[in-house]
């Protein structure tokens, strides 16, 4: 069986594992999370952990796929997520105006974002936006969609990039 579907998943305290039919649920101070269960993966919760157990050997791969995703639902709603993105350029801003935020990317116009339903968007600085949320694909899809407003340029590094990337530089071409 997989290494990952036989690791138990730890609830933490303050978390609701529910598990009906057809889904699994998961509640905490961040929020509520589902996920439909696909059939052949058995759920239960003993002691603490939530345990998977495939039902025969076809869905050994979707059940270390469901622990994974269950692993994130607990994290998130217990602690949440968050991807850090910086502004590299010379008058490239962020700023919040309400849900929404304002981004200046150089191009002749605002470009304005709103945030969806669950996920929060915070800018410390000028320069600087957070994306927050409980649900780990979501964050990390609001934040690929703000970077791909001005993705970073190979040349100078301008654009918009995580916090965490290192852009690979070219050589300008040589005259």
């Amino acid at each position: 069986m997989s290494r990952v579907a036989k690791k138990p998943i730890a609830l933490p305290k303050g978390v609701e594992f529910n598990i009906q039919e057809d889904s699994v649920s998961v509640k905490g101070a961040k929020g509520t999370l589902s996920i439909a269960r696909p059939a052949g993966v058995e759920v239960k919760v003993e002691d603490g952990h939530a345990l998977l157990a495939p039902a025969g050997p076809e869905q050994v791969a979707i059940t270390g796929t469901l622990r994974a995703i269950l692993a994130n639902m607990v994290q998130g709603v217990s602690e949440g997520f968050e991807r850090k993105l910086e502004l590299v350029g010379v008058g490239y801003r962020a700023s919040m105006q309400g849900k929404d935020l304002n981004l200046s990317l150089g191009f002749s116009h605002p470009v304005v974002f709103q945030a969806p339903e669950g996920i929060t968007i915070a800018t410390p600085t000028q320069t600087e936006i957070v994306v927050q949320g409980a649900d780990k694909q979501r964050v990390g899809q609001v934040a690929a969609k703000i970077r791909g407003f001005r993705p970073p340029e190979p040349y100078k590094g301008k654009g918009v990039k995580y916090s965490d990337e290192t852009i690979i530089r070219k050589e300008a071409k040589k005259a």
